[in-house]
């Protein structure tokens, strides 16, 4: 039996891509523009030993698959894998090829996240957090370009660049919090402080943004700087939990909230309540799961529901340790159990799977430079993980909102009759 056998029986016959193994056999059209090149047999003991995806992914970062050609051609193999168990048959046809001995497990690669203690602690969330943004800023700026903004963009069509999308997005944000000279914004999670930078610099306000990254509250204040923004905006390296000189105008929180558990959802918007003044605004902007795909089966590279399912796929193995999803009902109801009131939804599911394809072209063409910065199993992670993502978007197995709300006092909300961004 050849390699080419062995994953013949695993993944059928009519996978779009062609396979080439290290023993010279192939599977798949002879004329497929991608070709996925396992390279050694550790390859096939990752995916015997590891359940689902979770075996491709380690063997790709590691080295042992490689990807020649579309990286987006790979995600279609994923509808081969998902939930994959080999019967006796395949394990048999496995240990002939690698030696029973090497159907061992493999080490994890080292880019795999190793968190300990209780899940949503302050420690452990600083460990999640540190894992997944203290990469490097230049590798992030590789990958985003100069806005450096880790959020989903807004595109008015596809002739828009990533740099004007992102300002659509924080333009799009600012208007929704009826942003105004004087204000005081809190940025949840501000990442290199782009929200900060665009509210001050357009808008006037006086902004405090709050990271658990140092690297990036580092470089947002070097920004600010830079813009002759020092004044206007601050950044705090912290938890937003320690967060205690309400009360803000407004609060914006973009891209953070998949790092919020379910656990955690109820005392997250408590929290933001209780900083914003009466009739002030909430701009919560989060991926989200659909209803109608409760336990995530497709493209489960993307961040999982707590329970039996976490921990198990390759992003929350290797990119958000931790990382939850919620149904977008749900989310809009624990905003009102806080005591706000929501009053404007926005689905924004197509823009970002734009987003994230320009996020992987720019990897790509920065690829032996991102290498050089982190190394090229921390590289492979990025490119597969980004490009699954905007497969999900595009296919609505992941989608993204922003929720608007009100900290409405005494019936008086704030909002106009017609707000200028509807």
């Amino acid at each position: 039996m050849t390699v080419a056998d062995l994953l013949s029986d695993v993944l059928g016959d009519d996978v779009p891509v062609t396979f080439r193994a290290y023993d010279g056999s192939t599977l798949g059209p002879a004329d497929a523009r991608t070709t996925i090149v396992v390279r050694s047999p550790d390859a096939l003991r990752r995916i015997v030993t590891a359940p689902d995806e979770l075996g491709f992914g380690r063997a790709y970062v590691a080295g042992e698959l490689d990807v020649e050609g579309d990286i987006f051609d790979v995600m279609a193999v994923a509808n081969h894998i998902e939930e994959l168990r080999l019967g006796p048959r395949q394990i048999t046809a496995a240990a002939k090829l690698v030696g029973w001995k090497g159907l061992k497990p493999l080490p994890p690669p080292p880019e795999e996240a190793r968190l300990h203690g209780r899940r949503h602690s302050r420690e452990r969330d600083a460990a999640a957090i540190a894992h997944h943004y203290d990469v490097s800023n230049a590798f992030y700026e590789m990958v985003l370009g100069p806005s450096l903004t880790y959020s989903c963009a807004v595109w008015h069509d596809d002739t828009t660049t990533l740099e004007d999308a992102q300002a659509n997005k924080h333009d799009l944000i600012c208007r929704k919090l009826d942003l105004h000279p004087g204000m005081r914004l809190l940025d949840i999670g501000c990442g290199w402080g782009s929200m900060l930078l665009h509210a001050a610099e357009h808008h006037g306000v006086r902004a405090v943004g709050v990271t658990l990254s140092r690297p990036q509250a580092e470089l947002a204040r070097k920004r600010a700087a830079e813009r002759g923004l020092g004044d206007l905006v601050e950044v705090r390296y912290g938890d937003f939990r320690d967060v205690v000189d309400g009360p803000y105008d407004a609060i914006s929180s973009i891209g953070m909230f998949e790092h919020v558990g379910l656990s955690e959802l109820d005392a997250y918007f408590a929290r933001c309540r209780s900083l914003l003044r009466p009739e002030g605004r909430l701009l919560n902007h989060g991926i989200s799961r659909p209803q109608h795909s409760p336990k995530m089966h497709h493209h489960r590279w993307a961040p999982t529901l707590p329970g039996p399912f976490a921990g198990r796929t390759f992003t929350e193995r290797y990119v958000f340790p931790d990382g939850e999803l919620h149904e977008i009902g749900s989310v809009v109801s624990a905003i009102q159990r806080a005591g706000f009131e929501a009053r404007h939804m926005e689905s924004l599911r197509e823009h970002y799977a734009l987003t994230l394809r320009c996020w992987v072209r720019n990897l790509e063409e920065h690829w032996d430079a991102a290498v050089a910065e982190v190394g090229p199993g921390r590289a492979r992670v990025w490119r597969l993980y980004m490009a699954a993502a905007a497969v999900g978007f595009e296919q609505d197995d992941n989608q993204v909102h922003q929720v608007l709300a009100t900290a409405t006092t005494g019936g008086a909300s704030g909002m106009p009759l017609r707000p200028r961004f509807s």
